[in-house]
């Protein structure tokens, strides 16, 4: 017999075969190849020390802002710009771009001065832009700011119980650290004429500052432009500004995280009206966030981006006699600002009208004075200085004129035939539109993809008869909700206003008409916890209305909430439906033995939300007045008593004037 048979033979070929295969295909180590370094340019960073850049400019003050709503940051310009007029130069700045903890070096510049003009928010807070600042104040105890003059301009509504608290606080802070105060610190009040306070104080601060450094005003009262106009003829549209808050075709891309220079498109869901009767619109409107990944807590307030009433924009364009559709950008003459532009450009006068700028405020008496050089009459131009100047008779017109009669940009223009102002001259004077705020209505627990907003619709009738329309509210109320797809422009402001960490702890809530909104959210958590089991403390709810069949809001809900034992106890305060008005701070003393029970003995928490003129007043002296009259205390005891609920985080209001 052979050796090896076929099968051998051919399984012993294979073998070989797969062996030399293997050998042969494999792959050599492929040497690492050597990449030339690219001299590519560092990208471009903020510059971050203000210190440089007043180097680098030339600039010797500046002026820092903490500001919620804009008015702040409009005053630190106003002062910037006014350093020109004193032969100094200046410039504002947002202390949320710059590191503070320079402030000792500001002696590094000749006649340097640092102003503060700061904004309180919320109970005492500081704003958004001027939060870590405040935090760098209070954590440095070793700082030695000795070599800084300084002067603060506060800005607060006397309503309110923190009057001006971050003023005060800036003011005092800087002094303990060794700053130099060269001028007092100034008091505005939003609740009396901000305006007049702001002038009041600025016509004695600037000569007390060219004393201080010795300079002379150069007497240059001549109008000062900050932005050159530039006119595009063949711009790509898609390079164009349509809208945005921040980034360009932002609303058509829609990216996380969500705030301020970033609004989400929430679609409208929901959007009826709330009252039964009577010739106020109170309406409660349904955002969706889904997909959004936003998240909000039930007493965060939701902010949103409204945009001016199409009409009054085609008519300032009428009076103007402009082509409001002509591209343009307003660029910064001072090329090392940070601020590129009043608002974001390149865009056309319409959407600068439309999106960007305040147009039914009555304007500030800096536009008035700025553009009283366009009007041909002489007596409207002495008219319009005279009502920026600080005389008596001055700011009596401008107080008559203006303010009681509620005139803004375009009322004026129609009522000064002779005042033709440049519209890029008009545009750059104007303040920015600023976002509004509102209780969220709903409770996350419950309704995790949806934010769910309580408003009044705000129309009134003014001296000259003309009719007024609140731009936000009337700009919701026609986002109908009809197969046409409505997107409200939002995003979330955190708030602290928040339920009791423990859910057995009982709350007291107090929130007459739309003040209700943040109780529908506790409302509806508090219920989402007894379903899960949850020990739920009593849940006592004060709300008021004119009549009950007109505006009681929520009726259903509330009432619904009561029978399912989520509320534990409903007070509802009709103010017109009997000859004597009733509101809830007499439901409150009605019920003082048990209020002061919960408050006294059972670690209750109080919860006001409204109007900070009277109701949160009235309420809070229904509480001295029960702590007197069942807890025995004297008035200045009851005054302690409640001022350390509040410290406690146990009294918390958010109200508005």
């Amino acid at each position: 017999m052979p050796l090896f048979s076929h099968l051998d033979l051919f399984l012993f070929s294979l073998i070989i075969g797969l062996v030399v295969y293997w050998f042969m295909s494999r792959k050599k180590p492929e040497p690492i190849p050597e990449f030339k370094k690219l001299d590519t340019p560092a990208p471009s960073t903020r510059e971050t020390s203000f210190i440089e850049k007043m180097k680098k400019t030339g600039k010797n003050i500046i002026v820092f802002y903490g500001s919620q709503t804009g008015t702040a940051e409009e005053f630190a310009n106003r002062l910037a710009k006014d350093a020109q007029r004193y032969g100094m130069k200046g410039m504002a700045a947002d202390p949320e771009e710059y590191s503070m903890g320079e402030l000792s070096r500001l002696s590094e510049i000749p006649n340097a001065l640092a102003i503060f003009c700061m904004a309180t928010y919320g109970e005492g807070d500081p704003t958004d832009n001027a939060q870590d600042f405040y935090d760098w104040l209070q954590e440095n105890d070793d700082e030695d700011l000795s070599g800084l003059n300084f002067t603060v301009f506060a800005l607060g509504n006397k309503t309110y119980e923190h009057y001006n608290a971050m003023g005060k606080y800036v003011d005092k802070r800087l002094e303990d650290l060794g700053a130099k105060r060269i001028f007092d610190l100034g008091l505005g009040d939003d609740d009396g004429n901000l305006e007049e306070d702001f002038i009041s104080w600025r016509e004695q601060f600037w000569p007390a500052v060219c004393e201080h450094f010795g300079v002379e005003a150069s007497g240059d009262e001549s109008s000062i432009r900050q932005y050159e106009l530039k006119v595009h003829t063949d711009l790509n549209m898609n390079k164009v500004y349509t809208g945005e808050i921040g980034r360009l075709k932002s609303f058509e891309v829609q990216k996380p995280p969500f705030d301020s220079k970033n609004p989400f498109l929430a679609t409208v869901t929901v959007n009826r009206r709330l009252n039964k009767g009577g010739d106020r619109h109170l309406m409660h409107l349904e955002l969706d966030i889904t997909g959004s990944k936003i998240r909000y807590e039930s007493g965060d307030h939701v902010a949103v981006f409204p945009t001016n009433d199409s009409a009054l924009v085609n008519k300032l364009g009428e009076v103007l006699g402009v082509d409001l559709d002509v591209v343009i950008s307003l660029n910064n003459l001072d090329e090392e600002s940070n601020k590129k532009h009043p608002f974001p450009c390149p865009t056309t006068y319409r959407t600068a009208l439309t999106h960007y700028l305040d147009i039914t405020n009555p304007p500030r008496t800096n536009v008035l004075y700025e553009l009283a050089q366009y009007a041909s009459d002489p007596k409207d131009q002495e008219n319009m200085r005279k009502m920026a100047s600080s005389s008596p008779e001055g700011k009596s017109l401008y107080q008559n004129w203006v303010l009681d009669a509620c005139r803004n940009i375009l009322a004026i223009l129609e009522d000064m035939p002779s005042l033709k102002p440049p519209i890029d001259h008009l545009c750059e004077l104007l303040p920015r539109l600023q976002a509004r705020y509102y209780s969220i209505a709903s409770s996350s627990k419950v309704h995790p993809n949806s934010i769910h907003i309580c408003a009044v619709v705000v129309e009134y009738q003014t001296k000259t008869g003309r009719v007024n329309k609140g731009v936000a509210t009337n700009w919701l109320k026609n986002k109908l909700v009809n197969g046409h797809k409505s997107t409200v422009p939002m995003y979330i402001r955190k708030s602290q206003f928040r339920l009791p960490f423990k859910a057995s702890n009982p709350v007291i809530m107090i929130g007459p008409g739309t003040g209700i909104a943040p109780f529908m959210g506790f409302i509806q958590e508090r219920g989402w916890l007894k379903q899960q089991g949850k020990e739920v403390g009593e849940t006592v709810m004060f709300f008021g209305c004119r009549h009950k069949n007109e505006d009681y809001i929520y009726q259903e809900e509330l009432e619904d909430a009561e029978k399912n034992k989520v509320l534990t106890q409903l007070n509802v305060a009709f103010s017109r439906d009997q000859d004597h008005k009733v509101y809830v701070q007499h439901h409150l003393k009605k019920s003082k033995e048990p209020i002061w029970k919960l408050i006294h003995s059972e670690n209750a928490h109080i919860y006001i939300c409204g109007d900070a003129r009277n109701m949160a007043k009235d309420v809070q002296l229904a509480f001295y007045e029960i702590a007197e009259e069942v807890g025995g205390m004297t008035r200045t005891q009851a005054t302690d008593y409640v001022k350390k609920l509040m410290t406690k985080g146990r009294y918390s209001q958010d109200v508005w004037s």
